[in-house]
């Protein structure tokens, strides 16, 4: 089959990608193999042809996030599955990934796709979407809150999240850049601040009247994950996924308040079954808002497979807004 491949540990970047001649996986023991149809690109993925996971071996395909009907089946099958079912799944990034014609995956990772949902759709909804969906439903309470600051809204993850949060209810504040503005109050962003021209703190000041927000979702890392501290309100939460505030001069205790990190791709080094099954409960639960129309995948735009590479690229320079997705 043919795939994308970083062939050499010594190989550290986009450029560094090959089309390869690779063998179709073989299956163990509750897994299904998938011949795959529609592929997103994430920035994790360029990220991993910087810096590779310890666990690989080579060559190495790369790719988290697929959709595509089932070809075989292991014995073990306790999800029932068949041959000819759509499904959709985030892959384990220290194995062979989804950047291929064929690609492997746990049963209880893999969940179906309504017939009505496009394998692009599905497909664009799993790494930023899973993530969007944790941060907001899985480490937040939102009983009592009003408003939220997601950072990033024209992304992947702070796109998904504003939709998610206007569903439930929130007020959204987003930042972004100046070319980005329409996209998110397209997304349904109540205010959306240009961070590059705007005084961030003073804008949410005077949205919130001085009292601060009540969740902010960090996406961007930085410093700005220290600079949340100042715009969290009494009792107010922060979601960070890339890194987290510095604490050791600051009370959170004092203010009610709590922070909280996401991984998403820990989940398969954990080996905590729970926790791989709710992958596949967060994939059926956003799958049935996209069907029902409530959240749009942002599928920007739509690629060959042999484009990969420059989609990446495209990633890495920050020249796109949404997803993109390679059909294969």
């Amino acid at each position: 089959m043919k795939a994308m491949t970083i062939n050499d540990q010594k190989q550290l970047g986009i450029d560094d990608i090959q089309i390869s001649d690779m063998p179709i996986p073989k299956l163990s023991n509750n897994e299904v193999l998938i011949k795959l149809h529609a592929v997103a690109l994430n920035p994790v993925d360029y990220k991993l042809t910087e810096n590779h996971n310890a666990k690989w071996s080579y060559p190495h395909i790369l790719g988290l996030d697929g959709a595509g009907e089932i070809v075989k089946i292991s014995n073990d099958n306790p999800k029932n599955f068949k041959v000819g079912e759509r499904v959709f799944f985030h892959n384990d990034l220290s194995k062979n990934g989804t950047f291929a014609e064929f690609a492997k995956a746990k049963s209880n990772v893999v969940s179906r796709i309504p017939d009505t949902v496009p394998y692009e759709s599905a497909a664009a909804i799993l790494c930023s979407g899973l993530t969007a969906y944790q941060a907001m439903y899985r480490k937040m309470s939102l009983i009592g809150k009003k408003t939220v600051l997601i950072h990033a809204g024209a992304g992947g993850v702070g796109g998904i999240d504003i939709q998610l949060a206007k569903h439930s209810g929130l007020t959204v504040i987003t930042t972004v850049s100046k070319h980005k503005v329409e996209f998110a109050k397209k997304l349904g962003a109540d205010f959306v601040i240009d961070y590059k021209s705007e005084n961030v703190n003073r804008t949410i000041n005077e949205i919130t009247n001085g009292i601060g927000v009540d969740l902010i979702i960090n996406t961007i890392g930085g410093n700005s994950v220290q600079e949340d501290l100042k715009r969290l309100s009494y009792n107010g939460g922060l979601v960070t996924i890339l890194n987290t505030p510095d604490i050791s001069n600051y009370d959170l205790r004092k203010n009610g308040q709590n922070i909280l990190t996401l991984n998403l791709g820990g989940v398969h080094q954990s080996k905590n079954e729970s926790q791989l099954n709710d992958l596949s409960k967060m994939e059926d639960e956003l799958i049935q808002l996209v069907k029902d129309g409530i959240v749009d995948p942002m599928v920007n735009e739509i690629i060959d497979f042999k484009d990969i590479p420059n989609g990446l690229r495209k990633i890495k320079e920050h020249k796109t807004v949404g997803k993109i997705i390679a059909r294969i």
